[in-house]
């Protein structure tokens, strides 16, 4: 998996590339992690690159969001393939998350 990190005026924004599973999901959360303890507390993940993400990285997100949300922070997802909207649909994770057909959509959510 590669992370790229870029910010749009108070927005960072991170885009992931490959698969998101057991073995990859520490190394985002580190990000995010780090991110949020720096203050970052608006952060839009781009999927356009993501093939596949598992449990593990669902789990990862919605930490992240748990965390953001004590801080009056926001986390938006967008350009999900078919296939990863399928796993957040059959785990509910669509109602939990704000998601966006694309990075400029997500833009102007916050």
């Amino acid at each position: 998996m590669k992370i790229t990190q870029s910010q749009n005026n108070d927005i960072v924004i991170l885009s992931i590339e490959g698969r998101l599973d057991t073995l990859t999901s520490s190394t985002l959360q580190e990000s995010l992690e780090g991110l949020i303890n720096s203050g970052q507390h608006q952060i839009l993940i781009d999927f356009t690159e993501l093939q596949f993400i598992s449990s593990s990285g669902l789990r990862v997100l919605l930490s992240a969001a748990k965390q953001l949300n004590s801080l009056s922070g926001k986390i938006a997802l967008c350009a999900l393939k078919d296939r990863i909207r399928e796993v957040f649909d059959i785990a509910g994770f669509t109602m939990l998350f704000s998601i966006f057909s694309d990075e400029a959509a997500a833009l102007k959510h916050f």
